[in-house]
């Protein structure tokens, strides 16, 4: 207790997993009543072991930000008016339900941004509120950045997030293509620390190699880095696929008994020899085919893709190559190569089903659903064009479309003729400042947490629960108790005088009904009641994460393995639980029809004679844009943090100096930058560090649209790259954006273009 004669002042250390990116690291935060005195790693959470990057100790400047919204909202016109929860929820009854009742359930859309993922509350929740919608609208960031890499294992394993991740703490070559885990901290792979993981990587003699179109930070670290053509990354993947085969370094070891489909993808991949897909993808033959050799080669290897690879034309065929390339190598669930990870909060696979895609199609360009949602890029046209099925209603849970999704102007355009508008979220941003109602969410130092999502894809085994560091304030609602407000609205049950609880007891009741009536669970056959009964007495989410932990692998199973986790032991272990290291889990893990991995999905074999024809393609003239990432950046959402946007303009654009050179640019010109959706104007910065014929340009920026409550990112308003990424241009497979390899023109700026950008 420290006191100053008048107050006393109770500091209080808490323990917690950071919310924000998937390296899921540990915090020690030191508070006085309710402020916030420091937030350091926490050097006992047996993960990160004390390693902590600039987003985390920027949770205490997001905690104060003043511009962060803490009151129901409603706008009228351009003005917004404070109003009781009471009222938010009134007048959403009164506006949204005439729109359904008239249109139909598919005439209401809803979008899930990034936070989601690192929402307990919203994972647990919000799946019952889009149930009580009942629409097919569904979009996510998913499609934007990751959707092929979950196709492509539901295709393979049967199961979207049955993803592989590399045992990099014990494997000895790591190839990287299209990832810059130093800067991403991980993505869809979670390991704190990359730094020091891949210095120990090669401490103990292995190898790094990077391909990716920019020199990254993880590209200067690495033992070898090479160029390659934006887009041309499923030619370079087949050709050491065609060179494992030819050179007979196949050896899928003990996986062989659970493979189809082998000689499916050697007839496949005899097109693409090195020298055929050398002069499109920028890297001489007698490199891939070493390359290919050193994978097979090591005592363990690991191939890792990730957004370079899922954002472009063939982002599936990639996803399943890099997948590819680790079975025929034997790499596959073994330790030191990749390995799929054992979540502590599960419930028990149910027997194989069918594949998850194509089962409705969008509207207007009849794209295929994927795992239940539609592509993002599908949004604005379903809202422009008139007929059954148009999108009216519009609700937005953590996300920034407006900024984060290819063709924002048009977009923006099509927010604005929306009859009704309703945003979850911190704050009036690009997207959001077209909502008719907006719903706070508390910040995330006001709710617990536990990664669901992210604990599917660790390096290591791992648990951890995090209380809220601050009471909710009384007159704010956590975000499960909001998405239940939102799902009575839509009930026709009836649900008694406090629908909110009523609601609730449904959903763990489901839960526990599913799960007793599967016969590979751990409490098949039990009594619902019985297990209800024995659940922590807390309401909403820790209620239904403790049933989670307590039928899990680890779980102590309601009473048959009695030194079990559950949410009383990770509240016992503030700094985590260390479930060990990733073990062997095929065939345990394998949901496909078959029962077998599938090889060669027949998806994918087709898809295969598109990529075909790009052997006879010449390689392209015309420069292109790429994204890149900063460490201090979280897409559009940190730009209001002053510590991390101040310094040196993150929002410029990478050219290198043979092009700078011919198109008379110097470091800290203005370049004008043409796609067919748009044209911006952006700082130069000239650099080695991009491929010749290559531009780069950082994602989530553009701050500067009246209507927006964000001051510091105002000040540092930069540019939205996705005014030129265009949302006709996707995988055709999985629907996903391309923003990898966007066709532009780039040309110095003079005064009167800048008029012209600017009336634009």
């Amino acid at each position: 207790m420290k006191s100053d004669g008048l107050l006393t002042h109770k500091t209080e250390v808490h323990y917690r997993t950071c919310p924000l990116c998937e390296a899921t690291c540990g915090l020690e935060i030191h508070t006085a009543n309710q402020d916030i005195l420091t937030i350091r790693g926490d050097s006992e959470d047996p993960f990160s072991r004390g390693y902590l990057c600039p987003k985390g100790f920027s949770l205490k400047e997001f905690h104060a930000d003043p511009d962060r919204i803490k009151k129901p909202m409603v706008r009228r016109g351009t003005e917004w008016h404070e109003v009781t929860w009471e009222d938010a929820f009134a007048e959403i009854r009164k506006r949204l339900l005439p729109i359904m009742k008239e249109h139909g359930p598919d005439s209401v859309g809803i979008y899930l941004g990034n936070p989601y993922a690192h929402n307990l509350s919203a994972q647990l929740y919000a799946p019952m509120f889009i149930r009580a919608i009942g629409t097919r609208n569904r979009f996510s960031a998913s499609t934007v950045d990751q959707i092929p890499k979950q196709l492509s294992t539901e295709l393979m394993f049967g199961g979207n997030f049955n993803i592989p991740v590399p045992d990099i703490d014990r494997t000895n070559y790591m190839l990287v293509i299209g990832a810059n885990p130093l800067v991403s901290n991980g993505s869809l792979l979670t390991a704190p620390n990359m730094r020091s993981r891949i210095k120990a990587l090669k401490n103990r003699g292995g190898k790094l190699v990077v391909i990716d179109p920019v020199r990254t930070v993880t590209a200067k670290v690495a033992d070898e880095h090479h160029f390659i053509r934006p887009g041309t990354d499923a030619l370079f993947l087949f050709a050491l696929v065609h060179t494992l085969f030819e050179d007979g370094l196949v050896n899928s070891g003990r996986l062989t008994e659970h493979l189809i489909g082998l000689d499916e993808v050697r007839a496949l991949a005899q097109e693409f020899s090195p020298e055929a897909v050398s002069p499109l993808c920028g890297i001489p033959a007698d490199t891939i085919r070493r390359l290919a050799r050193e994978v097979a080669s090591a005592p363990t290897a690991a191939v890792y893709g990730r957004m370079g690879t899922c954002t472009q034309a063939y982002g599936t065929i990639n996803s399943w190559l890099v997948d590819v390339l680790n079975i025929l190598t034997g790499n596959l669930d073994r330790p030191g190569g990749v390995m799929f990870p054992k979540p502590a909060a599960a419930t028990s696979s149910g027997k194989r089903r069918r594949i998850r895609y194509g089962r409705f199609h969008s509207r207007v360009r009849n794209m295929p659903e994927v795992i239940g949602e539609l592509p993002a890029v599908c949004m604005a046209e379903e809202m422009e064009v008139p007929g059954p099925g148009q999108i009216k209603a519009f609700i937005t849970i953590a996300g920034n479309p407006a900024l984060s999704t290819p063709n924002g102007n048009r977009l923006q355009k099509a927010f604005e003729n929306l009859e009704f508008m309703i945003s979850i979220d911190c704050y009036i941003n690009e997207t959001t400042r077209h909502a008719h109602v907006f719903l706070p969410a508390p910040s995330p130092l006001e709710r617990s947490h536990y990664d669901l999502i992210f604990y599917q894809l660790s390096v290591r085994n791992m648990a951890h629960y995090s209380p809220p560091v601050f009471e909710l304030p009384a007159d704010q609602l956590d975000e499960w108790e909001i998405l239940l407000n939102l799902t009575a609205i839509l009930s026709e049950k009836e649900l008694g005088s406090d629908p909110v609880k009523a609601l609730d007891d449904f959903a763990i009741m489901q839960l526990i009904q599913q799960e007793v009536k599967n016969p590979n669970s751990t409490i098949a056959g039990r009594e619902p009641k019985e297990i209800m009964s024995q659940l922590n007495a807390e309401r909403g989410p820790e209620r239904m994460l403790d049933f989670l932990l307590r039928v899990g692998p680890y779980g102590d199973h309601f009473g048959s393995n009695p030194e079990g986790l559950s949410l009383a032991v990770l509240k016992a272990n503030p700094h985590g639980v260390d479930l060990g290291p990733l073990v062997p889990r095929i065939p345990e893990i394998l949901a496909t029809p078959s029962g077998k991995i599938e090889l060669a999905p027949d998806l994918l074999v087709e898809d295969e004679k598109r990529l075909r024809k790009t052997l006879r393609a010449s390689p392209r003239e015309n420069m292109v844009l790429v994204g890149r990432r900063n460490l201090r950046s979280n897409n559009s959402w940190f730009h209001n943090i002053e510590t991390l946007v101040n310094g040196d303009n993150q929002c410029t654009l990478w050219i290198h100096p043979d092009d700078a050179a011919r198109l008379g640019l110097s470091n800290g010109d203005e370049a004008v930058v043409t796609s067919r959706t748009g044209k911006i104007q952006v700082p130069v910065k000239v650099t080695e560090d991009v491929m010749p014929g290559v531009i780069s340009l950082p994602h989530g920026w553009g701050h500067h649209l009246p209507g927006i409550r964000l001051e510091t990112a105002n000040r540092h308003a930069g540019v939205n790259s996705n005014i030129l990424s265009d949302e006709l241009a996707v995988d055709e497979l999985s629907g996903n954006a391309i923003l990898n390899g966007i066709p532009v023109v780039v040309m110095k700026s003079h005064p009167e273009t800048v008029k012209r950008i600017s009336k634009s």
